[in-house]
């Protein structure tokens, strides 16, 4: 008998803020992203073993990590100026 165990990051867009890049120095739209890591057994996942943030620039594409307080900070601002937020 085989058991098909995995781990796999599963990626979801929270929310779109748009302010100057650090890297690049534009000002575009910078993606939220919430990851985690899943494990799953026989391809469905069971479990979150751990969530990272990071924001990603729409013009030059460099993604930066966030901490969680950041994170949270970013969702509170987006959620007070109207941005759309993922449920």
């Amino acid at each position: 008998m085989f058991l098909l165990i995995g781990v796999r990051p599963v990626s979801v867009v929270a929310f779109l803020v748009t302010f100057v890049c650090g890297h690049c120095g534009t000002r575009a739209t910078q993606r939220v992203i919430r990851e985690q890591q899943k494990l799953s057994l026989f391809f469905i996942p069971l479990l979150s073993l751990g969530t990272s943030w990071y924001v990603e620039c729409d013009h030059c594409g460099i993604a930066t990590g966030l901490t969680r307080q950041q994170a949270e900070h970013s969702l509170d601002w987006a959620r007070t100026h109207g941005h759309p937020v993922a449920a």
